[in-house]
């Protein structure tokens, strides 16, 4: 794990992932099968389907590792990483408030007491 506050890894993932959310599922497999055919290069293909090298590059890693050809996180791995960073964040946020209401209340009934 990196020393990156849960927010910047959010983003870090969020901001991957953003090639993915872009198109639909079925077109990001059809161009993963088109560069794999090899007819054409990497290049070629993503200019063909409207999209970056870059993208094209990234779908065919994350379908690598989610057909377990490569070793890293699935998509569905890294979409649950994102689901429980932002629980844990919400937890954490609660976690506070009612340590702050607590304290609140404890000082309003040693008030009241006196």
């Amino acid at each position: 794990m990196t020393d990156t506050y849960p927010e910047e890894s959010d983003a870090l993932l969020d901001k991957e992932s953003e090639c993915h959310l872009q198109h639909p599922p079925e077109f990001r497999r059809r161009g993963v099968e088109l560069a794999r055919e090899g007819a054409k290069t990497i290049s070629q293909i993503a200019a063909d389907l409207g999209i970056a090298d870059s993208c094209l590059r990234k779908w065919l890693r994350q379908a690598d590792i989610d057909e377990g050809r490569r070793e890293g996180l699935t998509s569905e791995e890294r979409a649950e990483l994102v689901r429980l960073r932002r629980e844990n964040r919400v937890l954490k946020m609660e976690k506070e408030i009612l340590g702050k209401a607590a304290a609140f209340f404890a000082n309003e009934r040693n008030y009241r007491s006196r």
